[in-house]
């Protein structure tokens, strides 16, 4: 990992250049020395830099569904974002959060194993209070829950897993289903202390109660998928072509579609005295001579140029030019 300097660090390594305190060649010797990087087998590195981008794409996505979710379950204000997507040990993880949290332990079929939502009390206990009338706001002691609470709160976060179905559907299709709500930590144990987690943190604000909530994502969990979160293949699933199930599907469907075709014989404009005044007999002059084409419209756009006739003793039009759109114009003067 490369270590970025702060602007303190740079100000003081460029006062020491100049001040002669330290000398550019002897660092760039030291750099040249220094050849070996310690590695930490805690904690192994299961996700390239490219699988931690695409995670936060998917979970940026994730963030703005919560915000509308929330936003309309509890008509405050809503503000989610991701602050950070590192990994790290989910013994690490555990011990990192509250003793007295709300752990939404759920599965997403088709992968195997469990993941969790963890929800800081600050946060979860604003929410309930906004639900059951109250302002929004966390209390000052955060107690057990009650039956009732438990319910409550396990059918909205039951209900904002959703959310992560839509985030993920550019790289699978997802069923989440809530499992079990958990106050402990102590009492979770999804995967081995050791095992690699994504951990996403989710920056929440909810009227003027501010908390995280944390996603944890087992590299076990979501190993059969790692290719999919891969630049590559973002971009061919981009180019992905249709299948021809599809497209014979989407030409039946096109092909039952009504649309207006109208031929205009012409129009003109007279004044309301003069409607007033018209009678049997009278000629009203249209805006086209008799030998122009009519202008044939589908939807309410000219798409053909026809004459009238008669078929049968009925009257018709016949297709005389088809207009064309887009045409580009010459570059030549």
């Amino acid at each position: 990992m490369v270590d970025v300097l702060s602007q303190n660090e740079i100000d003081a390594l460029l006062a020491a250049l100049s001040s002669g305190e330290m000398d550019a060649e002897e660092l760039k010797k030291e750099e040249v020395q220094k050849k070996i990087r310690s590695y930490d087998f805690k904690r192994a590195v299961r996700f390239s830099k490219d699988h931690i981008r695409s995670l936060t794409r998917v979970h940026e996505n994730f963030a703005r569904f919560l915000t509308t979710y929330f936003s309309a379950q509890l008509r405050t204000f809503v503000q989610i974002s991701v602050v950070q997507v590192e990994q790290l040990p989910y013994d690490e993880f555990i011990r990192s959060i509250p003793k007295m949290t709300i752990l939404n332990i759920f599965e997403a079929e088709p992968l195997e194993g469990r993941m969790v939502l963890e929800v800081h009390p600050n946060v979860a206990f604003a929410m309930l209070d906004r639900l059951l009338g109250g302002a929004g706001s966390a209390p000052s002691k955060i107690g057990s829950l009650t039956e009732i609470e438990t319910i409550i709160m396990e059918k909205i976060f039951s209900r904002a897993l959703e959310s992560l179905q839509e985030a993920w559907k550019t790289v699978i299709d997802l069923h989440p289903r809530l499992e079990a709500l958990e106050t402990n930590p102590q009492f979770m144990q999804i995967v081995s202390p050791n095992e690699t987690i994504a951990l996403i943190s989710l920056s929440t604000k909810i009227g003027d109660t501010t908390g995280m909530i944390n996603l944890c994502i087992p590299h076990v969990v979501i190993e059969p998928i790692m290719p999919r979160l891969s630049v590559h293949h973002w971009f061919v699933s981009q180019k992905k072509t249709r299948a021809p199930e599809e497209v014979e599907m989407l030409e039946q469907r096109v092909s039952k579609a009504r649309l207006p075709v109208i031929a205009e014989l012409g129009y003109s404009h007279i004044s309301v005295q003069e409607f007033l005044n018209l009678a049997v007999g009278d000629v009203i002059a249209l805006h086209k001579h008799t030998d122009d084409g009519l202008e044939v419209k589908v939807g309410d756009k000219v798409k053909f140029v026809a004459v009238p006739g008669t078929v049968r003793d009925k009257m018709a039009i016949q297709i005389h030019e088809i207009v064309s759109e887009g045409v580009e114009e010459s570059d030549d003067e």
